[in-house]
């Protein structure tokens, strides 16, 4: 499993703008054969703050995600929302969900 956390600071003026392209974002992402899952969060106590958590099946599923026509659609239309470039920590999940812990 291939975990990817991605820290997102938008504009206040652009949170509902921001949420609503991320979650068409999401919901097509989980339709890809790669993505296990994909959260998308937001700060309670910063609400311009939101955190994506994307886990793939394999480490090329992300390349795969970023080549999608939903993913360059949320990429035009997000980029310019954000208060700041975003940031991305790439994570290896040690916990196999199959081992039951």
């Amino acid at each position: 499993m291939h975990v990817v956390h991605v820290h997102i600071s938008v504009k206040p003026e652009c949170v509902a703008a921001f949420k609503e392209a991320t979650i068409a974002n999401a919901r097509e992402s989980l339709k890809e054969p790669g993505v296990a899952r994909f959260d998308f969060m937001q700060q309670t106590d910063d609400p311009t703050r939101f955190v994506i958590v994307e886990a793939y099946r394999d480490a090329g599923a992300p390349a795969k995600h970023r080549e999608t026509r939903h993913y360059q659609t949320w990429r035009a239309a997000a980029e310019p929302m954000m208060a700041a470039p975003r940031a991305r920590a790439i994570y290896a999940n040690l916990h196999p969900p199959d081992e039951g812990w």
